[in-house]
């Protein structure tokens, strides 16, 4: 019995020391020149579920503070968190959508089926001018992925001169029939989506063919120079990225895409719920979280071989996690829950983002409204934000500030005899001299103290935003919309010449230090 107790006891102090606090050692650096840039909180809307119709345009009977149709509560939450940049219509919808049919009086477009999301009836009501009025709307440039796997070069090329040009012709003179006089400048040009795959299934060789024979009927108009980009690699194919980089010259393209998803299952098939789910799945899907920055470091390193002066992006224009859809939910509408893993998911990411923007200099979440990773959930006229969306509130510090390097000693999370790093930070300075640091802890159960060491920069006082909760499973729902917040953060203090950090477990924290 006495051997028995004594046991307890050791299991006891062993569970204690397991869940014990850790420390990791930090050092920002004040010698850089790099820029973060702002297009790396871009978004991304595809006519997809109930992404486009019902999520930015709503039918005209819906109690809401609307704009023609285009629902405002979504622009106004959108505005807040200063999006930059909103890409559209897709995704695959944006190879089998022709603009022509967009444009006009509504009761004269015609209706088609969107093969690639539910089969459902597009009827076409959102277009190209209600697009660009909704980012006039919300303040952002206009992203536009033009159709390369089922258009044709001369549509592309009419689409630009229709949007961007005050000459006269046609189409100019039928865009202003349409009621809008002057050029819109859109300056962001896909040429094409997923070539790879639902865009065409194109070898990387004949899509760099395409690319160039595309981007020479890509016209400039006055005041609105093109930032071409190209059709990259979907995740770890940097074949498509070395042949890309190869055969396209770097002054015909401003920008090469890369698309990745976090599946926390690893299987396409089973991808996993977006609620429910154990210590051991969310640990996988963090390690596949993680592999961005192998992804984006390896890709990279191939663009460099080509590109030494670093001339073209990596535009991650579709990332974020991908669940199994909700039960009960249309499986072609892709409409997922998002939880406080989800949070932590995207903290991550921005991070390894801003740490690689010498590369990295435009991205787009998946998706904004209703659909995969969202920002914001509507439920008729009830409208929410997710915890993704708290995080690009809290990260928008970071647009256009100048970058500070970091070098991070970090601890461990481990389960299951694998370990993956807890800590992950990024940091920069704004044009007033205020100091930014983001920092994500992984660990579930760790509180883990971080010791920074800023030389060379200039600090008197701290403050904070967190965000965490209860459970790694906690969301936001229509009945409890405010269960994950930001909230003020105190553990964060000036111990000397560097900054003492507690950061509780599974939990994202701004500091500002000025």
């Amino acid at each position: 019995m006495a051997f028995k107790k004594y046991l307890i006891l050791i299991l006891a102090v062993m569970n204690v020391a397991s869940y014990a606090q850790t420390t990791a050692k930090l050092t920002i650096s004040n010698d850089s020149k790099l820029t973060v840039s702002k297009y790396i909180y871009g978004q991304f809307a595809e006519h997809l579920g109930h992404g486009i119709y019902s999520g930015f345009w709503v039918d005209r009977s819906l109690p809401v503070e609307k704009q023609g149709r285009i629902r405002m509560d979504v622009v106004k939450a959108l505005k807040k968190i200063k999006i930059p940049t909103l890409r559209w219509p897709g995704g695959c919808f944006a190879d089998e959508y022709h603009w022509r049919d967009g444009i006009g009086p509504d009761a004269q477009r015609p209706r088609m089926v969107n093969t690639n999301w539910g089969g459902v009836t597009e009827d076409n009501s959102f277009g190209t001018h209600e697009f660009l009025e909704l980012c006039s709307l919300l303040g952002c440039e206009p992203y536009i992925a033009a159709n390369v796997g089922s258009g044709t070069v001369e549509e592309m090329s009419k689409w630009i001169e229709y949007v961007n040009s005050n000459s006269t012709s046609t189409v100019v003179e039928q865009r202003k029939k349409n009621g809008h006089p002057a050029p819109y400048k859109v300056t962001f040009w896909g040429i094409g989506n997923e070539s790879w795959g639902c865009g065409g299934n194109m070898t990387p060789d004949f899509y760099a063919d395409q690319f160039k024979r595309y981007a020479a009927f890509a016209k400039n108009y006055p005041s609105a120079p093109l930032k071409k980009i190209a059709s990259g690699p979907n995740s770890g194919d940097y074949n498509w990225t070395e042949v890309c980089m190869k055969n396209i010259p770097a002054n015909l393209m401003w920008g090469l895409s890369l698309h990745y998803y976090t599946v926390p299952t690893g299987n396409w098939s089973h991808k996993g719920s977006a609620t429910s789910f154990d210590e051991s799945e969310y640990f996988k899907t963090m390690e596949n979280c993680l592999e961005m920055e192998n992804l984006v470091t390896k890709h990279s390193a191939i663009m460099d071989k080509y590109d030494p002066d670093k001339k073209v992006a990596l535009v991650v224009d579709e990332w974020g996690v991908w669940t199994d859809v909700e039960p009960g939910t249309n499986p072609g509408f892709l409409y997922q829950q998002n939880s406080l893993r989800d949070a932590l998911i995207a903290a991550t990411t921005l991070n390894i983002f801003n740490n690689h923007c010498d590369r990295v200099r435009a991205a787009a979440l998946a998706q904004t409204v209703n659909v995969l990773q969202s920002l914001i959930l509507t439920d008729k006229d009830k409208m929410l934000l997710t915890p993704t969306y708290h995080i690009f509130d809290m990260y928008q510090m970071h647009q256009d500030a100048r970058y500070l390097p970091i070098k991070l000693n970090s601890p461990e999370y481990e389960l299951d005899g694998k370990k993956i790093p807890a800590i992950n930070v990024s940091a920069s300075q704004d044009a007033s001299g205020k100091v930014h640091i983001s920092l994500v802890n992984l660990d579930l159960h760790n509180n883990i103290t971080i010791s920074a060491n800023l030389k060379d920069i200039h600090w008197k006082t701290v403050t904070g935003q967190i965000l965490t909760s209860v459970n790694i499973t906690d969301i936001n729902t229509f009945q409890q919309p405010h269960k994950l917040r930001l909230e003020s953060f105190k553990g964060a203090k000036k111990e000397g010449i560097d900054l003492l950090v507690v950061m509780p477990a599974k939990s994202a924290v701004m500091l500002e230090l000025e």
